[in-house]
């Protein structure tokens, strides 16, 4: 078969023949482009409208589903920063707790509760009727950090007002062990009065300016206070004597002794034994001559030795 084309721009007409070879890869060769046109057409449509999105859909909710991403890794990192400063902050809590119990055992010491009474190493015991719980569920992170945030408050009210009473305990025992009270010897019987006497060696009226303790040879003197040493040596008219500084005015002195067993300087407390009996100076027989100074004034000691019986 010849086909012959007419047009303008050849100048003459054209046959072409379709017969064998020639109309067989014609033939294909317009198959071919018509297929490619209806595979790229049909992409293309399938592009625009294929399962009813757009293109324009698609990018959008692309880029939603990465701000959606972003948002939550800046929770998680937001959630971890917040797990890790309520662990800091628990960490600090339970240090403050630990102090808290050992002022609290402290505190039990010094103020001489029974054992058993108060018990830092067991929980509190507590009761009560079983009441409906509450229709909330679990505590979100925000109510977390204001409970921890109140249980703070508290614990800085209750360290303030346990280290106030640390500090009255503390102010009331150091009084009690500086504030003389008690027997100065551990054995022996008062022989002699504070006040006027008739003197043992003029026999005339006397004023005598402490209290007199007849004992044994070398009986133990002990310090009625707990104190510093100002004086351990022979004074006229007292024999061997040791003179304690107590605090708040107060002094005591300790004569006759047959040996001072303290040197100036020296701490002591209260019970120690500083120096042994004698009858050194001014003295009749072996005897403990003590006296209670208040701002350098000697004041009656029976008081002081009554009240520790």
């Amino acid at each position: 078969m010849n086909v012959v084309i007419f047009g303008n721009g050849f100048g003459r007409a054209i046959q072409v023949n379709l017969a064998g070879r020639t109309a067989i890869a014609m033939g294909a060769f317009f198959a071919t482009t018509l297929c490619a046109a209806a595979f790229l057409g049909g992409f293309w449509f399938s592009a625009q409208t294929g399962s009813g999105v757009r293109i324009e859909k698609i990018r959008q909710l692309t880029t939603e589903l990465d701000a959606e991403r972003l948002a939550i890794a800046a929770t998680r990192q937001h959630t971890e920063d917040t797990l890790d400063a309520l662990a800091i902050r628990i960490g600090q809590m339970n240090a403050r707790v630990i102090r808290l119990d050992a002022l609290g055992r402290r505190l039990i010491d010094m103020a001489d509760i029974a054992d058993g009474e108060f018990d830092f190493d067991a929980a509190p015991a507590m009761g009560g009727p079983e009441e409906p719980e509450l229709a909330a569920g679990s505590a979100a992170v925000p109510e977390v950090v204001a409970l921890m945030a109140n249980l703070g408050g508290q614990l800085d009210s209750h360290e303030a007002q346990l280290a106030v009473l640390e500090g009255v305990l503390m102010n009331k025992s150091l009084s009690e062990r500086v504030y003389p009270k008690g027997r100065p010897v551990k054995s022996g019987w008062m022989s002699s009065y504070f006040g006027r006497r008739t003197d043992p060696f003029t026999g005339k009226s006397a004023n005598h300016r402490g209290i007199d303790f007849a004992g044994k040879q070398g009986a133990e003197i002990i310090a009625v206070a707990d104190g510093v040493v100002t004086w351990s040596a022979a004074r006229y008219g007292y024999g061997e004597m040791v003179e304690i500084t107590h605090g708040n005015g107060y002094a005591t002195r300790y004569a006759h002794n047959s040996e001072n067993l303290v040197r100036v300087g020296e701490e002591v407390r209260k019970g120690q034994v500083v120096a042994l009996m004698g009858e050194t100076g001014r003295a009749t027989g072996p005897n403990l001559h003590f006296e209670v100074l208040l701002r350098g004034q000697q004041i009656n000691p029976v008081k002081f030795v009554r009240q520790a019986e």
